[in-house]
């Protein structure tokens, strides 16, 4: 799961990054409403938590310009204003869920969990291609049905790839998913994961590969029986 933070605490922003970070959650960090809304436009993100009392303005305003970019991006706001009416006010604004600080992480997990199960909107597509099948909805690859273990980076890259499958996808929009908005980015790190991947598939007889297209970037073909 992939979260935008927008929390101008530095401190708070970190102890969250972190503690999620531990459960598998990749966070990117907004500090104001401004730079939230810069990190909106990608739609990369499945869950959005969000401050009210930011440097710009009320965190609050930010929900319907989230949905207007993902109709279905649940809204979880985290605030020290805990008062019922601020709760309602917020909930009533198109939020999911409201937790009031100071809250534990255990509490915080839990109604991320709580949401993951709701059903979605919009029920996400599997796509099978050669002998991949990749499932939106889980983020898991499957070779015949038996899961292709890969670890998370691979897991985003391969996302990114067959959502576009047999189309070349830029250099810088593989960066975008796979790499949180702070991470820092080693040399030669990205292609890296881009080898390991096409390992796996290779070694797993996928049925399909991924080409490098010079200057541009890769895309994932399915290849022709007999061909590999």
């Amino acid at each position: 799961m992939r979260i935008l933070l927008v929390e101008d605490e530095p401190e708070m922003a970190e102890a969250l990054r972190v503690g999620l970070h531990r459960h598998g959650m990749l966070v990117d960090i907004a500090p104001d409403a401004a730079r939230a809304c810069e990190a909106l436009q990608c739609r990369v993100h499945d869950l959005l938590l969000l401050d009210r009392q930011l440097p710009d303005g009320d965190g609050v305003t930010l929900i319907a310009k989230a949905r207007a970019c993902s109709a279905d991006l649940p809204v979880i706001v985290l605030t020290a204003r805990g008062s019922l009416a601020d709760r309602v006010e917020g909930l009533d604004l198109g939020a999911d869920d409201y937790l009031a600080k100071p809250f534990a992480l255990e509490e915080l997990l839990a109604r991320i969990r709580a949401i993951s199960r709701r059903p979605a909107k919009v029920v996400l597509p599997t796509v099978q291609a050669g002998r991949l099948r990749f499932d939106f909805a889980s983020r898991e690859a499957y070779i015949d049905g038996e899961s292709l273990p890969l670890p998370r980076r691979q897991v985003l890259l391969l996302e990114a790839l067959v959502c576009r499958l047999g189309r070349t996808v830029q250099r810088d929009v593989l960066l975008e998913a796979v790499y949180g908005f702070d991470d820092a980015i080693q040399s030669n790190a990205f292609d890296a994961h881009v080898s390991k991947l096409r390992r796996a598939l290779a070694d797993a007889d996928a049925g399909v590969e991924i080409r490098a297209i010079r200057g541009i970037g890769y895309l994932l073909r399915e290849m022709p029986r007999g061909e590999g």
